[in-house]
């Protein structure tokens, strides 16, 4: 991987407008020198590492007239995020003076950053790897506590660790099988195949593992799809108003009310819910509920939770419960809406019964039974509880253990998930020496390609292109 990193770059690093204070970055081999040029105050070049200095930005060509009074942070290469020498400028948050500033440093040296360009050189001069410099951009775009947790992970190389000891392995059993190739004619083993068996088996369901983490790490990170679906004028707009405590939703006692999705976040404990509210499920000649409804289903397949309203007035029936059939969900809610216009305490024991007796075996297991009356709240509180009690039981026991929230991730781990298949098919063959180790080279890549060690300029591009310039 070929990248020019011999020039000096800078950046605002703070969000643009105006505030109390902006941050200014200066990365590269000069940053320190071209600093000094407009410092006015201690000797940059001599300060030490890691340290802050109160002085002024000074045009040199308009001396009398200083630009900005403001700190200056030295990090000295390799110590510093990009492992160059790094200035950080602590200047007040002028529109003016960021962009006079900018000007200055560019007039004097420097160039102007390019998106994610400060944590790419991070990433080439070996101060993280592509995993960690993807958690840097999930941490930026976290939105909910539980997303900022599994990023702060990957920073911190909780992916890295697992797969960089996987690759090491087949490292050593690789060398050993090119010392057989070299003494092919001797007829000798260095490699043993029980062992090499048994460490494939081992890299294959760590690989898979990881690889099943996926949709719940996606989902956490993007906001979790949750699907309200149900029968028409079963409650569902209002189920919608009363999560979100206001009337988004139009409600009708008109059956075929709401002809398409309506979609709001909410963020409910350590988890952002995406509410998905559906058009009612019922057989119509209406075309445009017919569309309604069959963006209902594409809603019901995307969803990882499912919500079912049920209006618990009226008979319960297998038809009723035929979303839940099949449906890919990780967890299912079923609501009896309404219960506050049955009788008692025993008439929403019986509608609970009711809905037991008719679910299958197979969906039973993940499905939840909750009473609820949109119209009072009753029951709400209890619903909150189960949606994150929903989320906490698909995520891994072990604090520790890493969570794939990237597809690129999750697509190089399918890949490598088929390779190490496959040479541990072949393992358990008689195949050749110099097969196995070709085989064994393509899952090494595959791995290697999730953490960075041999990544392509379109993977680093299609990366970093996310980023903010200034990070």
């Amino acid at each position: 991987m070929i990248y020019q990193t011999d020039d000096t770059i800078c950046a605002i690093s703070t969000p643009h407008g105006t505030g109390g204070i902006a941050v200014i970055r200066i990365s590269g081999p000069h940053a320190i020198e071209i600093t000094d040029k407009l410092w006015h105050g201690v000797t940059l070049s001599e300060a030490q590492s890691h340290t802050a200095h109160l002085g002024e930005i000074t045009d040199p060509l308009r001396p009398e007239n200083p630009l900005d009074q403001c700190v200056a942070t030295i990090f000295r290469a390799p110590r510093s995020y990009t492992g160059e020498d790094t200035v950080e400028l602590s200047v007040h948050g002028s529109k003016w003076v960021q962009r006079e500033t900018i000007n200055l440093l560019i007039t004097h040296g420097c160039r102007l950053a390019e998106p994610g360009e400060y944590t790419r050189r991070a990433l080439i001069n070996g101060r993280i790897d592509l995993t960690q410099a993807e958690g840097v951009a999930d941490i930026i775009a976290s939105s909910s506590r539980a997303a900022h947790r599994i990023a702060m992970k990957q920073m911190k190389g909780s992916i890295s660790r697992r797969l960089t000891s996987l690759r090491q392995s087949l490292i050593d059993i690789s060398a050993l099988l090119e010392l057989e190739l070299d003494f092919s004619e001797e007829d000798v083993e260095f490699a043993d195949r029980t062992k090499l068996i048994s460490l494939a088996e081992d890299i294959l369901s760590e690989l898979k593992r990881l690889h099943s983490t996926f949709d719940s790490g996606n989902a956490i990170k993007e906001g979790i799809p949750v699907a309200i679906a149900g029968a028409t004028n079963a409650g569902k707009s209002s189920l919608l108003n009363c999560i979100l405590q206001d009337d988004r939703a139009i409600v009708s006692d008109i059956h075929g009310t709401t002809r398409d999705t309506i979609e709001e976040t909410l963020e409910i404990g350590d988890y952002l819910f995406r509410f998905i509210d559906t058009a009612g499920l019922r057989d119509t000649t209406d075309k445009i509920e017919q569309i309604g409804i069959a963006r209902t289903r594409q809603a019901i397949n995307k969803a990882h939770i499912l919500i079912l309203v049920i209006d618990s007035t009226t008979a319960i029936t297998q038809e009723i419960l035929t979303p839940i059939n099949g449906t890919s969900a990780t967890a299912t809610i079923i609501l009896l809406n309404k219960t506050d216009l049955l009788a008692g305490e025993r008439d929403v024991l019986k509608a609970i019964s009711s809905v037991k007796t008719l679910l299958h075996a197979t969906t039973a297991e993940k499905t939840i039974i909750l009473p609820l009356s949109t119209r009072t709240g009753h029951g709400l509180d209890s619903l909150m509880t189960h949606l994150q009690k929903c989320m906490s039981h698909n995520m891994p026991a072990e604090e520790d253990t890493p969570v794939i929230t990237n597809l690129r991730q999750a697509q190089a781990l399918a890949r490598a998930i088929e390779s190490t298949g496959t040479l541990l098919s072949a393992l358990r063959t008689t195949l050749p020496s110099d097969l196995v180790a070709q085989l064994l080279h393509e899952t090494l890549t595959n791995i290697s390609t999730i953490i960075g060690n041999i990544p392509s300029s379109e993977i680093l591009n299609t990366i970093f292109s996310r980023f903010c310039i200034g990070k």
